[in-house]
């Protein structure tokens, strides 16, 4: 069998992080079944890991010149493999894979969180051993858990990542050979070559994309939002919405464009879109010197890790697209849900963010095959510094105490804002609003916002304008009973009217209300 990368990738440690790899001299069956064991366990949902067999390692990194595996020992050592594997409880087999490189052979384990976990193994491997130790991933070294850490093993047992569970509405044939060679192609792996003469459904368990019972064999997720021309078809709303307010939030210049398709190449269109329609570069140049000033609106590569992050860690069973907003001074990366608790509100302020578990723990490492995102917790200080490089203003990150939503907000270079500075010229300051209609010379608040707002956003808010107008304000629990719409819905519709600038919002996270200015 083969692996979805290739060695010389894991020797680089590029894509996979070096804690997620074990480089081994020689197979040394208690040592590396531990490891076996802990990468099954995947306590943080990161993807399991690899063990490469034949490289010295010195602090985790490979020893050059590599040492390979003896040609005469490489079947003994796969032979001896496969039986103490067998002692994994409940059964647990990794993707064993011998790879040539730089003239020499290499064995190489793929051992993927597994299904059944919690997994444990023996202590020791002496005959009269009987104990058996859960063992789990911490940094670069694989140990028996803590008591806390014991429960979380357990409470994660029935919880398999959605990416990487079996969808049983599905078909073998809801997944398409090309996409899949495409893929096996880019990130140079050695299943292409086999891709293009051996059995399908045998290419796909090498890939750990359909589930591994003989008598029922069904996509995984992680494989139909890959390898399917319409993942939408399985998870409604499996796009990325990218919305221009040209003449700022109350003009009536909207453009909305939606991209479709396998999630890594929706990605690479909507950021092919936005390099070509949205970024744009000045050069100031000066009559005293040769060399001029030269920045963006956004760096590209702002945009690019915001973006992908999005990809990486939305929700798929929630149904609600990625919206990138784009506005006159910022753009807005939403997506559903929130992070999980460990990252904090004061990390995000700090841009200090240490996420302990991941969500979808097989998406991240395709669109880490696919150089489209970073390793762990690399994103924001990519984001921050591209945004410094540029002489741009700093990020903004933003959730709720219930992190039921995500956002990455980047501002306009400063450079930009003497051109498109409309917004704020076009708010009329001599209007008085009033919530009550009771002034002879006060215009009502649904008359005014008629005419900043277009038709199609005024009409989604009609409710809450009324609903301010008869009580002069609106909290977020009565502004989802009066629209009858999920809570992250009634969110976007309640910023529309912060937008306008003639709602704000006052409170907490926790007794939020909403009011005319």
């Amino acid at each position: 069998m083969a692996i979805p990368t290739s060695i010389k990738t894991l020797l680089s440690g590029s894509v996979v992080e070096w804690a997620r790899i074990e480089f081994k001299g020689t197979w040394d069956p208690q040592a590396s079944l531990k490891s076996v064991c802990a990468f099954a366990n995947d306590l943080d949902n990161w993807g399991g890991g690899y063990i490469v067999i034949g490289v010295e390692e010195d602090n985790g990194r490979p020893v050059y010149p590599l040492k390979g595996v003896p040609i005469d020992r490489i079947d003994s050592y796969q032979k001896d493999i496969y039986a103490k594997c067998k002692l994994i409880r409940p059964a647990y087999t990794p993707i064993i894979e011998v790879a040539d490189y730089q003239d020499k052979k290499f064995i190489v384990l793929w051992c993927p969180g597994g299904d059944s976990r919690p997994y444990s193994s023996p202590k020791t491997m002496a005959k009269d051993n009987k104990e058996r130790i859960h063992y789990i991933r911490k940094s670069s070294n694989s140990v028996e858990l803590s008591d806390d850490e014991e429960k979380d093993l357990f409470n994660l047992a029935n919880r398999v990542p959605f990416d990487d569970r079996v969808n049983h509405q599905a078909e073998m044939s809801d997944l398409n050979i090309t996409l899949i060679q495409s893929y096996l192609k880019e990130v140079n792996s050695a299943l292409y070559e086999k891709s293009k003469t051996g059995d399908f459904t045998e290419i796909c368990q090498d890939m750990n994309i359909i589930s591994s019972l003989p008598e029922y064999i069904k996509p995984k997720n992680v494989g139909l939002m890959f390898f399917s021309f319409e993942p939408d078809k399985f998870f409604p709303y499996t796009q990325i919405d990218v919305v221009q307010f040209l003449d700022g939030l109350g003009g009536d210049r909207i453009i909305e464009s939606t991209f479709k398709g396998p999630i890594h190449q929706q990605l690479k269109d909507a950021l092919r879109f936005i390099r070509n329609t949205i970024i744009t570069e000045k050069v100031i140049k000066y009559p005293d010197r040769a060399e001029a000033d030269r920045f963006f609106n956004y760096p590209y590569a702002a945009i690019e890790e915001a973006l992908s992050n999005a990809i990486y860690h939305r929700a798929y069973d929630v149904r609600e697209p990625i919206e990138v907003r784009v506005e006159y001074d910022k753009i807005e990366i939403v997506s559903f849900p929130g992070p999980d608790r460990s990252v904090t509100q004061e990390g995000l302020k700090n841009y200090r963010v240490s996420n302990r578990r991941y969500r979808n723990r097989r998406i991240g490492d395709f669109l880490k095959e696919l150089r489209l995102t970073e390793g762990r917790n690399t994103g924001f200080k990519k984001i921050v510094n591209a945004l410094e490089a540029n002489g741009s203003p700093k990020p903004e990150f933003e959730t709720d105490e219930a992190r039921s939503y995500f956002i990455s907000r980047l501002f306009v270079h400063e450079g930009f804002l003497e051109e498109t500075d409309k917004a704020e010229r076009e708010r009329p300051e001599s209007i008085r609003i009033s919530s009550n209609h009771s002034g002879k010379n006060e215009r009502s608040l649904s008359e005014v916002l008629s005419e900043v707002l277009s038709k199609k956003d005024y009409d989604k808010v009609e409710k809450l304008i009324e609903f301010i107008e008869d009580h002069g304000a609106i909290t977020p629990k009565e502004a989802e009973k009066i629209c009858n719409k999920s809570s992250a819905t009634v969110r976007r519709y309640l910023k529309t009217l912060v937008d306008t600038r003639y709602i704000k919002a006052q409170g907490n996270t926790s007794n939020l209300i909403y009011k005319v200015v």
